[in-house]
């Protein structure tokens, strides 16, 4: 049986995560697809080579979010609101966790539609490519539900409350420019080079320092909820670690080297 989720990781360490149910769209709930990704997340977070992560899916759609079948599942006499919640909290609710603790960057390659659950799912990470392709629905309400996976956490956060209200009252889909002129993705890309370009992208965070990289998505992640001055203090205490790493005292020593070599030049 084909896995619903593809791990691969290059020589920089960047990991790049694809969906891969074609056949429900790259639905999240029913396939198989959640429990591998909560896999995949314990896997980077135990594995230092890991530097960041791309997360795409095969076919043209991204991810159709929850299956409708499954949904028709929950509303039988077999399930009360007391199961349907714990199937939530101890199901899809685990991956906007594992995701958001992730140490290190995470990129969205955004092939096609979005949808739902899957919308959110590029929310949850730290950036979004799309391809001219993707589209973006918060289209919980379409179906006669709200969003159970954090959506109404992560797209204010991505976009703002007022466009996030927009997008989850009307449960209509935005395109990719509109993505890109609201702030949802960072740029938008031909098809054919969707892949490249968020590999280019996530080896040039590979080739920092990891340590700092890793501290860096903290205090942006800490700013998002605290005062400055706890930011602050926060940002002294991890600066306290950072100076004393071997990465840090290598690239002083190289640039130190490499001013004193200068200097000699011109003596």
């Amino acid at each position: 049986m084909t896995s619903p989720l593809s791990y691969e990781q290059d020589d920089l360490g960047v990991v790049t995560l694809t969906l891969n149910h074609p056949e429900t769209r790259n639905a999240l709930t029913g396939t198989g697809i959640v429990e591998a990704m909560l896999e995949a997340c314990d896997r980077i977070e135990h594995d230092p080579s890991v530097r960041a992560v791309i997360i795409t899916a095969t076919g043209p759609i991204f991810s159709s979010g929850g299956k409708i079948d499954e949904m028709q599942r929950q509303i039988g006499p077999d399930y009360n609101s007391a199961v349907i919640r714990q199937e939530y909290r101890h199901g899809i609710q685990r991956l906007p966790l594992a995701i958001h603790q992730l140490e290190v960057p995470t990129i969205a390659a955004v092939n096609g539609p979005a949808i739902g659950a899957g919308c959110d799912l590029t929310c949850m990470c730290d950036i979004r490519i799309a391809s001219e392709a993707a589209t973006f629905a918060e289209s919980f309400v379409k179906v006669g539900i709200v969003p159970g996976d954090g959506g109404a956490w992560f797209l204010p956060r991505v976009i703002g409350m007022a466009r996030a209200a927009e997008m989850s009252f009307t449960g209509e889909a935005i395109d990719a420019k509109t993505a890109l002129d609201w702030g949802m993705v960072s740029r938008v890309v031909p098809a054919e080079d969707l892949l490249s370009t968020a590999q280019t992208l996530a080896r040039k965070m590979a080739v920092n320092s990891a340590p700092a990289i890793r501290m860096t998505k903290r205090l942006l992640r800490e700013g998002q909820q605290s005062s400055l001055a706890n930011l602050l203090e926060l940002s002294a205490a991890y600066q306290s670690i950072i100076h004393k790493t071997d990465e840090h005292a290598a690239i002083v020593k190289d640039f130190m080297d490499k001013k004193a070599a200068r200097r000699a030049s011109k003596g």
